[in-house]
């Protein structure tokens, strides 16, 4: 008799098919394309076997290393401001007992709206002419002549890491005040009857405890700084003369711009390394802050 598949693979096989066509083959392609002078402009080029030439000439490539280092100089800055105003936000918001409710919902309202609608409000914004802070900055005397935000290279990145950070420090706030409201109170009760102040209370009781959640959202957002194109794209597209360029801004503009879409694919998977990295970094410092309050199992 013929064998029959069994009904838990039937059941799974659409989803199945779904994972292979969305994910798994697009991801084998590019993986393949990497090895390949592959060009969108000569489709036959896709055939022609390279190797790691594309991955050698990325590790040459100045372009590509000045890319790479904005990239982690940007995630660094971004993940650092994003978790000390997340904190003070989510202290504050523990503080209030009325309309917390109210608070804890307007606290996602950033992270609600599209990164290229942030982008759009942002560049409006910072515009030269017309944007809100140089109005605001000439108005009240403080500038006598408009900024170049998004001109000027390092006001440009500048510009692009306050829209970064207004858009994402709620994850950091949020995640955080759940770690607030998860802590029990008996330590912190038990430190103000020793005679500890609020710092000290602060430092070696709430920080502690709280570490787990900060490190799950530096894992979160780690990887969403890491592949940011949206905003920049929007707001600067990689300029002024690459001076606010990313790795994923430079990766769309080698693939879609030049046409070498198998060099565009090897900075994808070098780039994820980037990711990978950042991503077990702070999964081990979750560990070690679990294994700190007892939580290993």
């Amino acid at each position: 008799m013929r064998r029959r598949l069994p009904e838990w693979f039937l059941l799974l096989l659409p989803a199945i098919i779904v994972i292979a066509a969305v994910i798994l083959i697009p991801l084998l392609f590019s993986l393949y394309s990497s090895f390949t002078p592959y060009k969108l402009t000569r489709p036959s080029s896709l055939w022609n076997w390279i190797g790691v030439r594309n991955y050698e000439r990325i590790l040459t490539d100045a372009k590509f290393w000045a890319a790479f280092g904005r990239t982690v100089l940007f995630l660094t800055i971004a993940l650092n401001l994003e978790l000390l105003l997340g904190l003070g936000i989510a202290l504050m918001v523990n503080k209030v007992t009325w309309g917390q409710r109210t608070l804890r919902t307007v606290l996602m309202f950033p992270m609600m709206f599209s990164p290229i609608l942030v982008g759009f409000q942002f560049k409006f914004i910072f515009n030269d002419n017309v944007g809100l802070v140089n109005n605001i900055l000439q108005s009240t005397g403080i500038s006598n002549a408009a900024l170049p935000w998004l001109v000027d290279g390092k006001l440009a990145l500048f510009s692009i890491l306050f829209a970064e950070i207004w858009m994402s420090t709620s994850v950091f706030a949020i995640l955080i005040l759940a770690g607030l409201f998860a802590m029990p109170r008996d330590p912190l009760e038990a430190a103000k009857v020793d005679g500890c102040t609020s710092w000290q209370s602060f430092r070696h009781i709430t920080l502690p405890f709280l570490m787990p959640f900060v490190f799950i959202a530096m894992t979160i957002r780690s990887l969403d700084v890491a592949r940011a194109y949206d905003i920049v794209q929007i707001m600067t597209g990689g300029g002024p003369a690459r001076r606010t360029e990313l790795l994923w801004t430079l990766m769309s503009r080698t693939g879609y711009v030049d046409a070498r879409m198998g060099l565009a694919n090897a900075m994808g998977y070098v780039s994820i390394l980037l990711s990978i990295a950042f991503t077990i970094y702070f999964f081990r410092k979750l560990s070690a802050a679990r294994a700190g309050l007892g939580m290993e199992g």
